[in-house]
């Protein structure tokens, strides 16, 4: 059998490793025949140098991601070409992306392949609600309480005044009595000619969550409808991304601001880095878990994004809605079950449902309170004080890996701390690992060979470097005869997370500085 010997390992490295059992090597139709899967949750290199294709295409949509610091003059000539061979942008990225979606035809499909500039392109795929249909609201009552039984009151301290609230869902009812003038059209990326008004009602009840009169958690926000769902609930990751993007770009610089995305889908890598550079430009985002019964939340997007708050959903009983997705990805639980809040029938009705869809506006709420109190506050110091703020231990069949801490927004004494609490982030990995890197540096891991052998499953991959660099974080895996990255993170930050389901092979990681310099942590999870 051959051991794979990538140029950066000496021999010494080599020989360690011809001692060991192994079941494929490189060479062998188990180790390198096989596609990178198709859930993979970011970019997958193809092997002749082109930008690589993520997904299948329905009619022929894509979304086009340029290579961080392409900037706009290569956007615009990349656009340009696209559209001399037959493409249809339907949306051009400049603030959380450098890139575009478009309709391709097969020639201009390849021509964009072949452009430098273009780091992957990812088929376009649907977004859906995250809400469950269900036959007062008793989710105000237990955020401001430790224990129960339910006292029938909601105490506040702070209102939510001078923050702006950001729904991207299906618009907002503006005119309903809930919100007393306080809700305004922000932008639709749906060309039905409707603008922002909500025709399906999710939307409206979510605002009505987030800082209604009667239903809110923060009553006096600012709330702003981004309509990127149509009468259906139904929307894809572009028009999605089109909205991060416009919210990224409208709010205001050093403003306090937050936003909910109760909406989700599969593991699109485009949509993940569009958020947390959202995040990374001064916006906190509350994230639905979603609903497909106790999945983890892990494998789907935006929810998986580590940079914002993933929620996942209680009864009033304080037990896991059995709807809702569960994991590591989930930061805390709030009440999701039997939520009433505003609808869109009229300027005074309202509806009763279900879902991680209506646990995610009781935090992005809490989120508006604690802006109000900080208005200089970052999304990583937003996150940091509400989850240190919920309650501990209190979620019943809160599901494997899932963090057991439900929301809460009270006044009360603080909880006896947990005992023996456990790490969070890269430093809860099985295997961790710590180095440093000058601007334009790389390392590899884990451990001196650099690689290692693994059965099929799901690697993960965390990295937490200096708040003022950089740094990028690759996974690649050897396909018998050269090293090719299968998944990558990428965002403005040095926060980066891959989860990627793989085939059996080897495998190494790689950590760049794409600017900046300091110390890192890696953290690995492996088969």
């Amino acid at each position: 059998m051959l051991i794979p010997t990538p140029p950066r390992l000496g021999t010494s490295a080599v020989a360690a490793l011809l001692g060991t059992a192994l079941v494929f090597a490189p060479g062998t139709a188990g180790a390198t025949d096989e596609p990178a899967p198709q859930q993979a949750p970011s970019a997958t290199q193809s092997d002749d140098g082109r930008a690589p294709v993520i997904g299948n295409a329905v009619d022929g949509r894509y979304i086009v991601v340029l290579d961080k610091g392409a900037g706009p003059r290569s956007l615009s000539a990349v656009k340009s070409d696209a559209r001399a061979n037959g493409a249809q942008v339907t949306h051009t990225y400049s603030t959380v992306l450098d890139g575009f979606a478009a309709k391709l035809s097969p020639r201009a499909l390849r021509g964009i392949r072949n452009n430098p500039h273009v780091a992957y392109v990812e088929a376009d795929a649907p977004v859906q609600l995250s809400d469950t249909q269900s036959p007062a609201t008793w989710g105000l009552d237990r955020i401001d309480q430790r224990d129960l039984p339910l006292n029938n009151s909601y105490t506040y301290t702070q209102s939510g005044a001078g923050v702006t609230a950001y729904v991207i869902d299906t618009g907002i009812r503006t005119t309903h009595a809930e919100f007393s003038g306080r809700a305004v059209s922000g932008y639709s990326a749906i060309a039905d000619g409707r603008g922002t008004d909500d025709c399906n009602g999710h939307g409206t009840h979510v605002a009505g969550t987030v800082g209604g009169e009667t239903y809110g958690v923060a009553q006096d926000v600012r709330l702003v409808a981004v309509r990127v769902l149509d009468c259906n609930g139904s929307g894809s990751n572009s028009g999605v991304i089109a909205g991060v993007d416009w919210v990224t770009q409208n709010h205001a610089a050093g403003a306090p601001a937050v936003a909910n995305m109760s909406l989700g889908g599969g593991v699109s890598s485009a949509l993940d880095t569009a958020v947390s550079n959202s995040i990374s430009d001064g916006v906190s985002y509350a994230l639905a878990a979603g609903n497909d019964s106790g999945a983890n939340a892990c494998n789907g997007s935006p929810g998986r994004v580590a940079a914002g708050l993933t929620i996942g959903s209680t009864t009033n009983t304080d037990a896991r809605s059995s709807f809702s997705n569960i994991g590591s990805c989930l930061d805390m639980f709030a009440p999701g079950s039997s939520i009433t809040s505003a609808w869109i029938t009229n300027d005074t009705s309202t509806n009763t449902i279900s879902g991680t869809s209506m646990a995610t506006p009781h935090v992005a709420g809490a989120a508006a309170l604690y802006l109000q109190a900080n208005p200089s506050a970052t999304p990583a110091t937003v996150s940091n004080a509400l989850i240190s703020a919920s309650t501990p231990n209190k979620v019943t069949n809160a599901g494997t890996g899932s963090p057991n801490r439900l929301l809460y927004m009270g006044t009360g004494t603080t909880p006896t701390p947990t005992p023996d609490p456990q790490p969070t982030g890269c430093d809860a990995m099985p295997e961790k690992e710590t180095g440093s890197l000058t601007s334009g540096g790389v390392a590899y891991h884990p451990g001196a060979n650099d690689y290692y052998y693994s059965a099929a499953g799901t690697h993960v991959g965390c990295l937490s470097g200096p708040a003022s660099a950089d740094f990028d974080l690759y996974l690649e895996r050897w396909n018998g005869s050269s090293w090719v990255t299968v998944a990558q993170s990428i965002s403005s930050t040095s926060e980066e997370k891959i989860t990627y389901n793989a085939t059996a092979g080897y495998y190494s990681w790689r950590v760049e500085s794409y600017s900046g310099s300091g110390s890192y942590t890696f953290g690995l999870d492996r088969p």
